[in-house]
């Protein structure tokens, strides 16, 4: 189990005002509610609770805490296909296949 966090904040919609922020998701709630309570973000700013699109935005200061405390970079389109995937009843599995076992799992249901 990993919790992980993409760097959104290279991106135009990463900003918000001055702040560079990133998702940071999770295999299961509560990997993510315990990394949140580790490196000091509420657990009132989960974001859409109980979803497959569960998640923090984090400020960058935050993301170099999580990733102190074991969070694994990923990128924003990484993250895009591990949720997609997780919307689509699938593991998240592997970030680095995500993409991949995305596309095929697009392609298998058009079938």
């Amino acid at each position: 189990m990993t919790v992980y966090i993409d760097d959104m904040y290279k991106t135009s919609m990463g900003r918000f005002g001055r702040m560079k922020m990133s998702h940071m998701i999770a295999d299961t709630k509560a990997e993510l509610l315990q990394m949140a309570d580790r490196i000091g973000v509420a657990r009132k700013w989960l974001q859409k609770p109980g979803t497959p699109d569960e998640h923090f935005d984090v400020s960058q200061g935050c993301r170099d805490l999580a990733i102190a405390a074991g969070a694994v970079p990923i990128t924003l389109r990484q993250t895009g296909a591990m949720v997609m995937l997780r919307r689509m009843g699938l593991p998240m599995g592997d970030p680095s296949t995500a993409w991949d076992r995305l596309t095929q799992a697009v392609a298998e249901r058009a079938d």
